[in-house]
């Protein structure tokens, strides 16, 4: 089961807007996707309400879900066949009755703003940061390096400094 994002990291100024949005993500996620996808979405939500001003004060509730979805979802290879929940752009957009263009450019919007890359752990479904390349590639002492090769006290420096998910051999699965 999904954890629920406690309101209280939202300004109170956001919490209608943070209701209405969550609503509609929530919604989807449970139709379509699956309760991490549903956690990701709505602690990007959350994010998307801290920022100072937060884009969310204008535009439509439909369309910002929508383009949370379909962010979160494309950082997540949900376009991709191949992967357990897999999607099209234009289903994502179907569902919220957005335009796919509308939706496509609302997930830009919110991907330049959350900083999404495949290289940042923060929105990574956790079956995908294992083998992921890019998120265990870190410059140690001037040289490129997969930390999971590096001995345990350095990988424990750098989960400390927020720069790996986890430390790879606490990991059984």
């Amino acid at each position: 089961m999904s954890k629920k994002v406690p309101l209280d990291k939202n300004p109170k100024a956001m919490s209608a807007k943070y209701m209405e949005i969550s609503k509609i993500l929530e919604a989807f996620c449970d139709e379509k996707l699956n309760a991490e996808y549903k956690e990701l979405c709505l602690k990007a939500l959350v994010k998307l309400c801290r920022k100072r001003p937060s884009p969310l004060v204008s535009g439509k509730a439909r369309t910002w879900a929508c383009g949370i979805a379909y962010a979160i979802g494309q950082n997540n290879f949900i376009f991709d066949k191949s992967q357990p929940i897999s999607m099209t752009a234009g289903d994502i957009a179907d569902w919220f009755s957005i335009a796919k263009s509308t939706a496509g450019s609302k997930a830009n919007e919110i991907s330049r703003l959350l900083k999404l890359s495949y290289s940042n752990f923060e929105f990574v479904l956790s079956d995908l940061i294992k083998d992921n390349p890019m998120i265990w590639m870190l410059s140690v002492n001037g040289y490129f390096t997969d930390i999971r090769r590096m001995p345990r006290e350095v990988q424990e420096q750098a989960f400390i400094k927020g720069l790996i998910p986890y430390i790879p051999a606490d990991r059984t699965e």
